[in-house]
């Protein structure tokens, strides 16, 4: 029986396909945190290699955006969420690996997202925004109440 070609055995490998730096490319993690993430992306179905690379640099630049470009996201929807992929389903995809990762490598992902989160500031409710925006008096026409009574 002839021997295998060592070129045709290394193509056969899983492994196979990309740069040999392929992996997710994310600031402030270890690298045991990056290679538990290399192995989900593995063997998760719904995960390609260097998705959560690209969720966290998605949500990176989604919140370094302008807060006027934030308002008009959440008034009008975003557009390029279509052919880009849309942030906020990047950030749902890393709570949903920081769940399925160990204990420590959860902690490293948390605390990176948390910070991003933490630029974003707090969220600000609709009826709130609404009364920052308009010009007009203060719904309950600008009047303070003294003792909490009407």
């Amino acid at each position: 029986m002839p021997r295998r070609r060592p070129g045709h055995v290394r193509a056969q490998m899983p492994d196979r396909g990309g740069p040999p730096h392929a992996g997710p490319a994310v600031d402030r993690l270890s690298s045991r945190t990056l290679g538990e993430i290399v192995r989900l992306e593995r063997a998760w179905n719904q995960l390609r290699p260097g998705d959560v690379g690209r969720a966290l640099s998605r949500w990176r630049e989604y919140v370094h955006r302008p807060a006027r470009e934030l308002w008009h996201d959440d008034e009008f929807g975003n557009v390029h969420g279509y052919c880009c992929g849309d942030p906020r389903e990047g950030r749902a995809l890393l709570d949903e690996v920081a769940r399925g990762m160990s204990r420590r490598g959860a902690r490293e992902l948390r605390a990176v997202v948390e910070r991003l989160d933490a630029f974003m500031g707090p969220p600000v409710p609709a009826y709130a925004r609404a009364a920052m925006l308009s010009p007009g008096p203060a719904p309950d026409g600008g009047r303070v109440r003294a003792g909490g009574a009407a």
